[in-house]
């Protein structure tokens, strides 16, 4: 499992070069509902195990939380799983807002 920085996500997602990750955010909904990257799926951490088949094999996925510690054991999971391609986003949601997106609002 790799880790990628809020900053290098951006840049990836603004290339059009290569395909877009899935963006899977595994924070509770209402964390999600204050504030989120745009694009990015909500799935609780919780329900992933009975919602795995929702997940696309064919692409990176990159596993979001709020500091990046639930993101971190939902992507080792995944890897147990048989899922490849998987990476966590570091820092999180919290680090996104400060390097990426200052307008996002924090909690």
């Amino acid at each position: 499992m790799k880790q990628i920085t809020p900053p290098q996500l951006a840049e990836w997602l603004q290339d059009g070069s290569r395909p877009a990750p899935f963006l899977l955010d595994v924070r509770e909904p209402s964390e999600f509902a204050y504030c989120a990257i745009p694009g990015s799926v909500p799935m609780p951490m919780a329900t992933v195990p009975a919602r795995m088949q929702e997940l696309p094999d064919d692409v990176e996925i990159v596993v979001i939380c709020h500091h990046g510690g639930r993101s971190m054991q939902v992507a080792m999971f995944l890897e147990r799983q048989g899922f490849a391609g998987l990476i966590n986003l570091a820092g999180g949601v919290a680090q996104w807002a400060q390097q990426v997106d200052p307008a996002m609002p924090q909690y």
